[in-house]
């Protein structure tokens, strides 16, 4: 006799089981360090108490020319260094910037701002030989020629700024200018242009050349069609050309990328922009320019689709995303993103496209991410600030990412 076994499974069930066969980004074993954690056991959550073991909400990390890491301690108010890459868990920074000493917090050092004071910090990168940091709420970007080498080792320049004792957003005009900042968090080096996402003012802005002057105005700006302008998404319906809430930046060949995570998307250039206000070439995580919902209007993300993305890095010919909300990071072959909606190769932290949750709806763990804000790369390791774990993870690449 013929019989037929029926299983009736959940419509989370069914969505997962239909999921597509992943490839993993990273490696299996989860991170091989991590910075921030108490511990290195599976709750990796930390106090959020400063000290040089001790994480609040980081959003930022770097390596810089000389192999330093730098992290942006964002709830601390400050940056942390490490000489270079740390071996083990938990091991503590050597370089404080923007406290008076790693026991202390609150913003500008709940002092007057100078030019070794933070009020959160956001984006890091290394910029030349030295580094850049976006101060976020202070609305400028500071610059380091050289890595600190000494505790609260004063920027050498000032952007968005005209001295290191000003904060006021737009230097406090309702309209902004070449020249000024509004909640910029994300900054990046591409090796010859300082590039800035000018979040607060929906847009991005790009230096020639390293900046020599503090306050110096920008040459080309994104997101809106002149230097005077703020509206969100360009006052209209989304387009290919408009921002809302642009925050990461990386660079793949000749091209630009951003973090759009206002309009859950990743805008890509394919060749360096020439014009004030140009439309991107290809999107990520939209099927349409005009589209803006997150997961596309779905709960569940899926293979293409985005959550807030707020961090980018790329390695070789990959572009690697933070899709923040979904507490995961994919990545994108280059010769893979053309036109809107490409689809992504390689996953990590979720078991499948279409799961979703911090931690994977668990306590933290090596292997497990919980709003990853910012992102770094090095030939061995993705460098991620974990921000609602309150650590950085240095997590090795997997086998794929050579292919």
């Amino acid at each position: 006799m013929n019989t037929t076994l029926r299983v009736s499974l959940s419509p989370g069930q069914k969505r997962h089981a239909l999921a597509a066969p992943v490839l993993p980004l990273l490696a299996d074993a989860g991170a091989t360090v991590i910075l921030g954690a108490a511990n290195a056991g599976q709750d990796l959550n930390t106090s959020l108490a400063p000290s040089a073991h001790s994480l609040f909400g980081p959003r930022g990390v770097c390596l810089a020319a000389n192999g330093s890491l730098w992290v942006a301690d964002t709830g601390h108010h400050r940056m942390l260094g490490w000489r270079s890459l740390p071996g083990e868990d938990n091991a503590a920074a050597q370089i404080l910037i923007g406290q008076p000493d790693f026991a202390h917090e609150g913003r500008n050092a709940k002092g007057a701002p100078y030019g070794a004071t933070l009020n959160v910090p956001t984006g890091i990168a290394a910029c030349g030989a030295g580094i850049a940091v976006a101060d976020g709420w202070n609305h400028r970007v500071l610059i380091w020629h050289e890595p600190p080498r000494t505790h609260n080792q004063p920027a050498d320049l000032v952007l968005g700024q005209t001295d290191f004792g000003a904060v006021e957003c737009n230097r406090g005009s309702d309209r902004p200018s070449a020249d000024t900042l509004f909640w910029p968090f994300g900054v990046a080096w591409d090796g010859t242009r300082l590039w800035v996402a000018d979040t607060g003012n929906r847009r991005v802005l790009m230096w020639n050349g390293l900046p020599t002057r503090n306050g110096q105005p920008a040459d080309l700006v994104l997101g809106q069609r002149s230097f005077d302008s703020r509206d969100e998404n360009g006052g209209g319906t989304p387009d290919a050309s408009s921002m809302r809430w642009p925050h990461g930046l990386a660079f793949l060949g000749t091209g630009v990328c951003v973090a759009d995570a206002g309009n859950n998307r990743v805008m890509v250039w394919r060749t360096l922009p020439t014009a004030n206000g140009q439309a991107c070439d290809a999107l990520l995580g939209q099927q349409t320019a005009s589209g803006v919902d997150h997961n596309r209007g779905d709960y569940w993300p899926t293979a293409s689709a985005l959550n807030m993305p707020y961090a980018v890095t790329t390695l070789g010919d990959w572009l690697v995303v933070a899709d923040t909300a979904s507490s995961r990071l994919l990545a994108w072959h280059d010769q893979d993103i053309n036109g809107y909606g490409a689809q992504p190769r390689l996953l990590a932290a979720q078991p499948d496209w279409e799961a979703k949750g911090d931690n994977r709806w668990m306590a933290a763990m090596r292997d497990s991410l919980c709003w990853p804000f910012g992102l770094c790369s090095s030939s061995e390791y993705a460098i991620i600030a974990d921000a609602g774990n309150n650590r950085v993870m240095l997590w090795r690449w997997s086998r794929e990412m050579e292919a």
